[in-house]
């Protein structure tokens, strides 16, 4: 899991990266689901919740940029 503390400290292409890495662990974790292999349902909300929180500090950052 991913703290907003953490993610503030890094800059735009690290939180874009963070981004990238949450989506892709999020995806396998839904192929587990789908083939039953999940153990932990948790998960994937907890790992959907680290995106929404590291694409709204990335949008901050952003707008923050441009001004």
């Amino acid at each position: 899991m991913s703290k907003a503390s953490e993610l503030r400290g890094k800059d735009i292409a690290g939180l874009e990266k963070e981004v990238t890495d949450l989506l892709k662990a999020h995806f396998g974790l839904r192929m587990q689901k789908g083939t039953q292999q999940l153990a932990n349902h948790a998960t994937l909300g907890e790992t959907r919740r680290d995106i929404a929180r590291a694409k709204t500090i990335l949008a901050e950052k952003r707008k923050g940029a441009a001004k």
